[in-house]
């Protein structure tokens, strides 16, 4: 347990363990009151954190240091923690170095110029005149239900699968979470790039990130799942939300362009999906927004409580790890873990 007075000691750990080897491109942790934040206030949610039995980790940095860190139910620093659907945010990091690159010429290209021998093999898609940017903002205008994921998993080969799905429109029409659109990211990238996503992350994105570690679920076609399947350790998955916050930087070094943080980062409308206090809540590409406490955030969302969230204004990035429970817990322990996230926000406001 971690009291007020013992929190300067928990700095005072962490700094040593970075003393005896964390790796430079890893973090730089103090305390958090060298930045600003109400160290009593974080070291309270860090002690009742632990009342939650779904969590595994809650990790804090500000203004690009590292400055709470605790591990629960057993987990450590060196576990790779599933974070699902936040690996839908890992996905549109991918398409903005695509845009880069060049190697995707726009958001507003269709599935079948994306995927031409996909769509041909299915011509009466109702998905064929989809863009990448309605697949991004969740607007492509059919519906999916989120809870068959599994059906994506086992597709072979999956985008004649997904392209081959009745047109159920959203109803009503705007936003909608559909994981079979967000699927054929992979396949785009692939065919884009040459590379698969495990292969395009791990060289464009991780690497600079100082990710060593990782495992991606991959489907029986055997590509990685764009939806959900990544695995990370939690301090790596906080560098997401703290590379957006530094407009695509990590420690100087420009990794995503600023242009396409900012487009990540803005509502293309409002979604319906809710967790805890959150207000005015819209997605972005791939990334949820809304306001905290009347503070801008943005956050990757996965099932059961994994978010990875930034606050810009406060310059703050909070990262956590939780279990994935059964439907009919899911939104009580989601809503737990994001009462813990608020909290956060509230010690640095």
């Amino acid at each position: 347990m971690i009291s007020r007075r013992n929190f300067v000691a928990l700095g005072a750990s962490l700094a040593a363990g970075q003393a005896a080897g964390i790796e430079a491109a890893d973090w730089e942790v103090g305390a958090p009151e060298a930045g600003g934040l109400r160290a009593g206030d974080v070291a309270d949610t860090l002690h009742a954190a632990a009342s939650l039995p779904g969590l595994r980790a809650l990790l804090v940095a500000h203004r690009g240091v590292l400055v709470a860190e605790r591990y629960y139910a057993g987990a450590s620093a060196d576990d790779l923690q599933p974070i699902n659907s936040a690996t839908k945010s890992v996905c549109s990091m991918l398409v903005g170095l695509a845009l880069r690159e060049g190697r995707i010429a726009s958001l507003d290209d269709t599935l079948a110029q994306l995927l031409p021998e996909a769509t041909d093999e299915v011509p009466d898609s109702p998905a064929r005149s989809v863009t990448l940017r309605q697949i991004l903002s969740g607007r492509s205008g059919l519906a999916f239900d989120p809870m068959h994921f599994g059906r994506l998993a086992a597709a072979n080969p999956l985008a004649r699968h997904v392209l081959g799905q009745p047109g159920v429109a959203v109803m009503p029409p705007g936003w909608s979470y559909n994981d079979a659109m967000v699927a054929l990211i992979a396949p785009i990238l692939a065919r884009a790039q040459g590379a698969d996503l495990a292969t395009l992350a791990s060289r464009d994105l991780f690497e600079p990130l100082g990710i060593r570690r990782f495992e991606w679920r991959r489907g029986r076609d055997g590509n990685p799942l764009a939806p959900a399947g990544l695995a990370m350790r939690p301090r790596d998955l906080l560098k997401l939300p703290a590379s957006m916050l530094d407009g695509g930087r990590w420690q100087g070094r420009q990794l995503l362009p600023e242009s396409w943080v900012a487009q990540s980062l803005t509502p293309q409308g409002p979604a319906s999906w809710r967790s805890g206090n959150v207000a005015d809540v819209g997605y972005g590409f791939l990334w949820f927004t809304g306001r905290l406490h009347g503070r801008r955030v943005a956050w990757a969302w996965g099932y059961g409580g994994q978010f990875a969230l930034l606050a810009p204004e406060l310059k703050l990035a909070v990262a956590t790890a939780a279990t994935s429970p059964p439907p009919s817990a899911l939104k009580q322990q989601t809503d737990a873990v994001m009462s813990l996230v608020e909290r956060m926000v509230q010690a640095a406001a």
